[in-house]
């Protein structure tokens, strides 16, 4: 891997073995036969290529853009695993054998591996495992669950990376989310109006949102490899807040779709998204149908029983 220069702007994502490849017989293993059965079946099969996972393709189209990014930039992936070194072992030499320049790594032989996104620096950690998540969102990174796809990655890979997220209680804080919620949609329209030039608090995927940003920010905007859009259920007039919010943050999206509570789902297919973040799962459920979807176990959608969301 060539370092980048002390300059070079960076994106760090972290990812877990499990959301990289497809380990699901080894996971059966594991599940139904313990620990060390696990351990003799990922020995035993070593030297087998694991099959990529539902965020392989996300992963390849970003470490491709290294050849773009030049000296400028650079992203960066690394390997957050719960696999002891042993057991890691077939991780790290299938994703070399995919063509994955990795070169850092945590194995941490059982342990929940979430302290370490911090450590490294990570602007997104990617997971299968939804403690995991939680633990990294809790401590203030930005994480997500992999959900299974139903969907094949696509036959034509034009090298552009498209990233898609909802807006409240992801992009920004579920301060208006709660309102809906609680008081219905006349009081949240009329209270989002009425704050339309008070940007929203940051949610727990601003600080990767920056980060895309100033990747983009080294190219013309119409030649970017990286593309994102905003997916929301928030129409008119509750928009305003939304558009005003990002230009208070002097970050430029690229495509903002205002469904007024349409489905995500064939919008998300129309976009080509790369990857998908939402914090409710009934949109994640549909959205997974189409395009690869990480799940956001942050705000009040995942604390209470209420109303289909708003936003």
């Amino acid at each position: 891997m060539t370092p980048a220069a002390p300059s070079a702007v960076r994106l760090i994502v972290a990812i877990s073995s499990r959301a990289l490849f497809d380990l699901s017989e080894s996971h059966r293993v594991f599940e139904t036969a313990g620990v060390d059965a696990y351990r003799a079946y990922q020995v035993a099969h070593e030297n087998d290529t694991l099959q990529p996972g539902v965020a392989f393709p996300l992963v390849r189209k970003l470490m491709n853009l290294n050849a773009t990014l030049g000296e400028r930039g650079r992203v960066e992936v690394i390997l957050l695993s719960r696999n002891s070194s042993d057991t890691g072992l077939r991780v790290l030499t299938s994703a070399h054998r995919h063509g994955l320049d990795i070169t850092r790594a945590a194995f941490t032989g059982g342990a929940s591996p979430y302290r370490y996104v911090a450590a490294f620096g990570a602007h997104l950690f990617l997971s299968a495992d939804p403690n995991d998540v939680r633990l990294a969102l809790s401590a203030g990174c930005a994480a997500a669950t992999v959900l299974p796809a139903a969907s094949a990655d696509r036959a034509v890979d034009d090298g552009q990376v498209r990233i898609a997220f909802d807006g409240d209680a992801v992009l920004f804080s579920d301060d208006a989310e709660r309102l809906y919620r609680e008081e219905g949609l006349a009081v949240f329209n009329a209270s989002e109006s009425a704050s339309a030039y008070e940007p929203l608090p940051g949610g727990p995927f601003k600080g990767l949102l920056v980060a895309i940003a100033q990747l983009q920010a080294l190219f013309p905007t119409d030649a970017s490899p990286l593309r994102t859009a905003l997916v929301t259920a928030r129409g008119v007039p509750s928009h305003e807040r939304v558009v005003r919010t990002l230009r208070a943050w002097d970050i430029r999206i690229d495509e903002a779709l205002f469904l007024g509570g349409l489905s995500k789902a064939s919008f998300l297919a129309a976009f080509d998204a790369d990857i998908f973040f939402d914090d409710q799962e009934v949109h994640c459920d549909e959205a997974r149908l189409h395009v690869a979807t990480g799940h956001v176990p942050h705000g009040v959608a995942n604390h209470t029983v209420g109303r289909v969301s708003e936003a």
